[in-house]
């Protein structure tokens, strides 16, 4: 069922990951999609084509984010290709567990995860609402936490996510109070998701995290989508300031 269908909507970070299965959920339900990417353009460019492969239509986008500028030419780019947008996807988050940054030094990867996850989410969050709110049936922002803010984690790295995705949780609430009618401001929390975070996690790791879930799995990166379809869907045309947690049970709200 084309639940999205005639919608627009921009996918920050959805080069591979959450961000790759929530631009192809929305483009399953019937939604044009702007594929936006940082770095990893032929990645970014494999998801624009599976989804016009599923006849809908998709272009790709660079931008950093955290800078504003990049994020005004991004929604123009937006805007320059469909018209308008329905829905704002905040994904983008700076990756610090693996690769060259998980060397990097605390205090570069606080830098980076506050630039991205929270100041990246604030810039795009004001820019796509001003868009949004005059345009005939507004326009609804779903952004991306951590069902772990509300209840912690014990090492140094869960300290800098927490305090970036806990921000991001407590400043859309604020977001919804201020956009609202207009603009609808959710918040999708995932939990133990299945990224390329865990092809490095041992089998001790695996198994702790299954034990800790009452739903006795790992989550998808297709279980965040369809929360995030969801509520980008009329289903939710009630829904806002709340917050939604994907973790199988291992944090309760």
């Amino acid at each position: 069922m084309d639940r999205l269908a005639g919608q627009v909507a921009v996918v920050t970070g959805a080069s591979g990951g959450i961000g790759r299965a929530i631009a192809l959920a929305l483009a399953r339900a019937g939604a044009d999609v702007v594929v936006h990417y940082a770095s990893s353009r032929a990645d970014a460019e494999a998801v624009t084509g599976a989804i016009t492969g599923l006849g809908r239509r998709a272009v790709t986008a660079r931008a950093d984010v955290s800078r504003a500028a990049d994020v005004a030419a991004l929604l123009e780019q937006a805007r320059g290709a469909f018209g308008r947008v329905d829905a704002w996807i905040n994904n983008a988050g700076a990756d610090i567990l693996t690769g060259e940054a998980a060397s990097w030094s605390e205090e570069a990867k606080w830098d980076r995860v506050m630039a991205v996850d929270l100041k990246g989410t604030w810039l795009c969050s004001r820019a796509i609402a001003a868009a949004m709110a005059p345009q005939p049936g507004g326009g609804v922002i779903v952004n991306l936490s951590w069902d772990h803010v509300g209840q912690g984690l014990g090492n140094p790295t869960a300290a800098i996510y927490a305090a970036a995705k806990g921000g991001v949780a407590a400043m859309s609430r604020c977001l919804a109070r201020e956009f609202a009618p207009r603009v609808r401001v959710n918040v999708v929390a995932p939990g133990w998701i299945q990224t390329k975070w865990l092809a490095g996690a041992d089998l001790r790791t695996h198994e702790t995290v299954i034990a800790a879930t009452p739903l006795g799995r790992w989550g998808t990166p297709e279980d965040v989508a369809a929360a995030v379809a969801f509520l980008v869907s009329p289903a939710a045309a009630f829904v806002t300031g709340e917050t939604l947690l994907v973790g199988g049970g291992a944090v309760m709200g």
